[in-house]
């Protein structure tokens, strides 16, 4: 019989581009969920793709579809306001599990239950996707290349919209609301979000705008990798006037951006706003990521980029791929981890090749 996945959240950008990369890449039966009622009604079912309305507040429903499948992809956020319902159900079934958690916060509370995970044999794979997802890949690659490495500097700049909808846009300003911690010569210290603007080259784009953002690989990459003694993680957008206005943004009182009816009219505007953009800027994605170490007993740097013109189907790679690899038993490690915790930089590189993605890199 053929192996049937859940794609949960499934009707948004993030998730349809997970969904058609596991039915480009596998033989497998896809069932995409969506909160609208009608969306079972209205989407015209395929051989291999069936669609079902789903709520994830009824609990009982999502238990029910977790069920009747083999392998499990989360796909809706914004993940910070979400429990982990889905994960700790696939765990109590026995069931494999995905997801595209782009929270730290969640994370952090994920990795909580990889004990659990570990005893009823379930692989859980959290923070697929581009970034977080191929990003850590390539931070493992980059580690594997020196004999010692002591810092890390991972950036990224998005087009416009990146291809995905306004949960983006939620998950942006939501993270914008409280300072978060990252590894700075050894120490964990408190960092201001949207704060320290730096100009770096990239590719695609040329010279761009990043500045301090909190993101998931500030959590698992110390974890996995703790001889870093920094770890820099920053963002930005392209035109760069997104940067400014986000930057204003982080500099209102924390009240006011924990108002909730405040972020979400933001996020419609900002979303709309990218909309008009779109058009001219593109939804591309470029990542730098710079490591420095040692190399045969000399101070060396390692410098690796990835871009596309899509970051949303760059999205659905990653998160297809380690699905690919689950469904195919050749990523099987019970517990739930980080992609780069689970992930070899051989099946890595092997996945990317396969779908045409290119990470290019020099000592």
């Amino acid at each position: 019989m053929p192996q049937k996945v859940l794609v949960i959240g499934g009707s948004g950008r993030i998730g349809r581009s997970a969904a058609n990369d596991v039915l480009k890449h596998t033989t497998a039966q896809v069932t995409i969920t969506g909160r609208s009622p009608e969306l079972s009604k209205n989407a015209k079912a395929q051989s291999n793709r069936t669609y079902q309305s789903l709520e994830l507040t009824d609990e009982a429903a999502v238990e029910k579809a977790i069920t009747a499948h083999d392998l499990i992809i989360h796909c809706a956020g914004p993940f910070r306001s979400r429990n982990h319902h889905v994960l700790s159900t696939c765990i109590a079934q026995g069931k494999p599990y995905i997801d595209v958690a782009d929270s730290p916060d969640y994370v952090n509370q994920a990795l909580k239950y990889r004990e659990q995970a570990q005893a009823a044999g379930v692989t859980a794979v959290i923070s697929t996707g581009i970034f977080p997802g191929i990003s850590g890949s390539m931070v493992r690659q980059g580690v594997e290349q020196l004999d010692k490495a002591k810092s890390v500097h991972l950036s990224y700049l998005v087009a416009g919209s990146g291809g995905a909808g306004v949960t983006v846009m939620r998950t942006t300003f939501i993270e914008l609301q409280t300072p978060f911690m990252s590894k700075i010569n050894g120490r964990w210290q408190a960092i201001d979000p949207y704060s320290q603007r730096e100009v770096l080259e990239f590719p695609r784009y040329g010279k761009g705008g990043v500045y301090w953002f909190n993101t998931v690989e500030a959590l698992t990459v110390a974890d996995t990798f703790p001889q870093l003694k920094t770890i820099v993680t920053k963002f930005g957008s392209v035109p760069d006037y997104y940067n400014r206005m986000t930057w204003l943004m982080a500099r209102l009182p924390k009240s006011v951006l924990k108002n909730s009816a405040l972020i979400e009219s933001v996020s419609q505007i900002s979303y709309r706003m990218t909309q008009v953009t779109d058009p001219k800027t593109g939804v591309g994605i470029a990542m730098r990521m710079q490591i420095d170490g040692e190399k045969d007993g000399k101070a060396a740097s390692y410098l690796a980029t990835f871009d596309h013109e899509d970051t949303a189907f760059c999205a659905g790679c990653g998160t297809g791929s380690i699905a690919q690899l689950i469904l195919s038993n050749q990523l099987a490690k019970p517990g739930v981890w980080a992609v780069e915790q689970i992930l070899s930089t051989e099946q890595f590189e092997t996945t990317l090749a396969q779908r045409q993605l290119v990470v290019q890199a020099h000592l």
